[in-house]
């Protein structure tokens, strides 16, 4: 009689191995993608003083192109989800990086507002693709006891990517034109790509999620777990199959109400983080600050971001996460709310300051967060569709918060009131993943808690099969 094979959770084999430098290279590889897509996400910003001068623009004329460069990363987000769990994540990476890379190439080569607009939009929609997929990779490579630790700093990538582009302007630009930040923009990923086909490796829960890829996986483990015994193993993920459209499967009974309330936070959180990206530096200025000042305190803002995602990604993993993020969120609100009375009055300047990072910390801090969420809440075969769509409706929420400052100012709002009123989303998205908590006791997801025998049976083989006996 053939001996039975052993069966062994990837998770398991994930959790219990230490920390290795596969791994390690895997997490600085997609921080590199969140560090290009930080970048030519924001380029137009550093070149738009030059676009205007260039092509004899009115500020009114440049609008449509931040715009449209929005709305391809929200059409993007939405598209490349289901596609990478359906044709895998690192196929897809590549792909999305490409479509980036080649159309910020383009750009450099654009003759008019309106061509620089449509490609614009085409670019978004490779950084779109890109960002959801490398936060889901990431996390598929995770310990559970460590993901948000580590899945958190990858999400800096992309405020790196803006520095990196603000440090870059004044040389590129003065140098060479404002052509030479979009040529950097796209031979970059460019350079990336071949180092991503060589090293980047598929995700290995995918691989077992999506047909017989059972000897790929077993060599991709064996990175991980040196020492453990993978011959001849049945690789297995000790999650229920799921079956249908990816999107489809995002609003099922006993996991539809989470995804609806994930998509709330990141569309609240994101609606905040672009109205003050966008609007910041001018509201603090009407309130008395002087313009040096001003820009000091929009920087601070933007540390804050950084700061929160990785103090909120340590205390996501040792605390429960969703109360966490409903913490931050409530000290935002209450920050945001105080600040417009607190600006421009020097002798509170240094409690102003405090708001303002605080503010920060629970806003671009929160939306890593909410990212890391949903990288824990879906199953693997829709993993990627799950994360992309929550990034995709926080876009939708980017664009509202974008124009939604000019709207308020056109009637005349103080600041003061400007800031309380922005304070109501994030307070909105302090009750979303309160309500979150809530669901998520009431209806635990089937990946989390579908514990048969086999899963008993597959932790323990993995447990021996660690050791080597």
């Amino acid at each position: 009689m053939t001996p039975r094979s052993p069966t062994l959770a990837v998770q398991t084999l994930i959790d219990e191995a230490p920390l290795s430098r596969f791994q390690i290279a895997t997490f600085l590889l997609c921080f590199a993608i969140l560090v290009l897509d930080g970048y030519d996400t924001v380029v137009v910003g550093y070149i738009a003083p030059a676009l205007k001068a260039h092509f004899g623009a009115a500020p009114a004329q440049l609008a449509p192109m931040f715009g449209a460069g929005l709305f391809g990363l929200t059409i993007g987000s939405f598209v490349f989800g289901p596609v990478a769990d359906r044709f895998g994540r690192k196929p897809t990476l590549l792909v999305s990086i490409a479509i980036f890379a080649l159309f910020s190439l383009a750009s450099a080569w654009a003759d008019s507002i309106s061509m620089l607009i449509v490609l614009r939009f085409l670019t978004g929609l490779g950084l779109g693709g890109a960002m959801p997929n490398a936060y889901t990779l990431a996390a598929e490579y995770c310990p559970t006891r460590l993901r948000a630790t580590l899945v958190a700093p990858i999400g800096c990538g992309i405020a790196a990517g803006g520095a990196l582009g603000g440090l870059a302007a004044p040389h590129l630009i003065g140098a060479f034109g404002w052509q030479s930040m979009l040529i950097a923009g796209g031979v970059l990923p460019v350079v990336l790509i071949f180092m991503l086909a060589r090293w980047l490796p598929e995700s290995v829960r995918h691989l077992v999620a999506h047909g017989e890829r059972q000897t790929q996986a077993r060599a991709i483990l064996a990175r991980i777990a040196p020492h453990a015994d993978l011959s001849n193993a049945r690789l297995t993920l000790d999650e229920a199959r799921v079956r249908g459209f990816s999107v489809g499967e995002l609003l099922k009974p006993g996991i539809g109400g989470g995804t609806l309330l994930l998509w709330i936070t990141a569309f609240m959180a994101l609606f905040v983080i672009y109205f003050l990206g966008n609007w910041l530096p001018i509201l603090i200025q009407q309130s008395g600050v002087p313009f040096r000042e001003a820009s000091s305190m929009t920087a601070l803002y933007l540390t804050g971001n950084s700061v929160g995602a990785i103090l909120l990604g340590v205390l996501m993993d040792r605390f429960n996460p969703q109360y966490m993020l409903a913490v931050a969120f409530v000290c935002a609100a209450a920050s945001l709310a105080s600040f417009g009375h607190l600006a421009g009055q020097p002798a509170l300047a240094w409690l102003s300051l405090v708001a303002l990072f605080v503010t920060g910390v629970g806003t671009g801090g929160t939306m890593t967060g909410t990212n890391i969420l949903s990288t824990g809440y879906y199953p693997t075969a829709t993993r990627a569709t799950g994360v992309a769509w929550t990034l995709g409706m926080g876009r939708v929420g980017s664009i509202v918060g974008s124009m939604i400052g000019g709207a308020m100012l056109a009637a005349h709002w103080l600041p003061p009131r400007i800031f309380e009123a922005v304070a109501v989303p994030v307070a909105i998205a302090a009750l979303s993943v309160c309500a979150l908590a809530a669901y998520r006791a009431r209806h635990p997801s089937t990946h989390e808690t579908h514990e048969t025998h086999e899963t008993h049976e597959t932790h323990e083989s993995a447990r021996r099969h660690l050791g080597g006996t």
